[in-house]
């Protein structure tokens, strides 16, 4: 086993959150799957072994469709935990087949392209007005004037939200996510519970609303939803379904939007090209993506032992895969280092692969082209006003904020 002192990776240190890429390198160096002692994980940090282990079925986001906790050597979660558990255990990203089948492909016949093209022009209109206010007032928050309200507005138009109830979403989703962290602390536990009772108590109104009257968002398509069998969502998947989709449905276009303009000022020839070619933007998205990658890191449980380069990882164990990492890594990425928009052979994971690609990754896509169209267009002159601070979290990388100026 090997400690943060050893191998430089250390995911409480501020050092480390500020740029992680360095001891990632040194992590692939010491090899392909590394023991770290303080969160009992096997760290996976290649391309080749985190894209193939994302496909590989011996591995899965849950152990509980075939073992018991005792049987799998773990503690079960603490009891005051629960109400976050049964939240996050209905969720598709955290079942495996043959209920995480079974559930995307419901999923699937409510949130389909033809759903999300639609959104088109409203994500663009709204993407333009909250830029064009930035603009109004010669600067801002990055993060609070754009990055987090489009996203957010875009995932409860979608699921049909109220306008007067949209300012609850972004708190209980913060405090859900922060379940996701490294060794979260009790406090963090406590917050994501709260938040677990009452987005979920919220949803079954909803839910409940939408039988007796449907309407064209996305609860009323889960309501309907079924397949050929008849076989629809419980209740419970139903609201577990619209959580993941409002978390993984902004979280990272959020930390996607201002790391990537965080990166474009650190590199001001690359933000230069961008503004001279907006052509250049489905390019650049994919690549500030893969420069400073939103989620850092995977897990997965070892169902049945597995082997890496001839270390042997048994049965019980806990993966972490390095997205961050894989995304970095030469024998795939040439000179990873450099923030390169022009860079067409991209094949970053910052959306996952396999069963668990992000049913998202379309409309996340959309959110981030209308947001940097609009910045450019309108604000041709943004510069940074502050330096930013790193969020304390190492999973989902984002910033505490980014302090912008539009001058002329």
């Amino acid at each position: 086993m090997a400690g943060p002192d050893e191998l430089g990776f250390d995911p409480w240190d501020p050092a480390f959150l500020a740029d992680p890429y360095p001891a990632y390198a040194e992590l692939r160096a010491r090899g392909r799957v590394i023991r770290y002692e303080p969160t009992d994980q096997w760290l996976v940090p290649h391309h080749a072994d985190v894209s193939a282990l994302l496909r590989d079925r011996r591995l899965g986001r849950t152990y509980q469709h075939r073992f018991s906790h005792e049987e799998f050597g773990r503690t079960p979660p603490a009891p005051e935990h629960e109400p976050f558990h049964t939240l996050n255990d209905h969720g598709m990203l955290d079942l495996e087949p043959p209920d995480h089948t079974r559930i995307r492909r419901l999923v699937s016949k409510a949130f389909t392209p033809r759903t999300v093209e639609r959104l088109k022009p409203y994500v663009q209109r709204l993407a333009g007005d909250l830029v064009a206010a930035l603009v109004h007032n010669g600067g801002g928050d990055l993060l609070t004037d754009v990055a987090e309200p489009l996203p957010v507005a875009v995932i409860a138009e979608m699921l049909g939200i109220p306008e007067a109830d949209r300012g609850q979403l972004r708190p209980w989703s913060a405090a859900i996510c922060g379940m996701y962290e490294l060794n979260p602390s009790e406090e963090t536990a406590a917050k994501a519970v709260r938040a677990s009772v009452e987005f979920s108590e919220y949803l079954r109104e909803l839910i409940a609303a939408r039988r007796k009257e449907p309407g064209e968002d996305l609860v009323s398509g889960l309501i309907a939803a079924h397949d050929e069998d008849d076989d629809r969502l419980t209740e419970q998947e139903m609201i577990s379904t619209a959580v993941l989709l409002l978390n993984a449905g902004h979280e990272a276009t959020v930390n996607a939007t201002v790391n990537g303009w965080w990166a474009l000022f650190r590199n001001p020839g690359q933000l230069a090209a961008l503004r001279a070619d907006h052509c250049l933007i489905p390019s650049a998205i994919e690549e500030l993506m893969r420069y400073d990658t939103p989620l850092q890191l995977f897990e997965r449980w070892v169902l049945d032992d597995i082997e890496i380069d001839g270390t042997v990882i048994p049965r019980g164990s806990e993966i972490a895969m390095l997205f961050g990492s894989a995304n970095h890594d030469p024998a795939v990425f040439t000179d990873p280092g450099r923030l390169d928009l022009t860079r067409t052979d991209n094949p970053h994971i910052s959306f996952s692969a396999g069963i668990h690609y992000c049913i998202g990754a379309p409309l996340a896509r959309m959110e981030l082209a209308a947001s940097m169209t609009a910045l450019l267009q309108q604000a041709p002159t943004l510069t940074l006003a502050a330096e930013p601070q790193r969020k304390p979290n190492f999973v989902i990388r984002g910033l505490e904020g980014l302090s912008v100026e539009v001058t002329g």
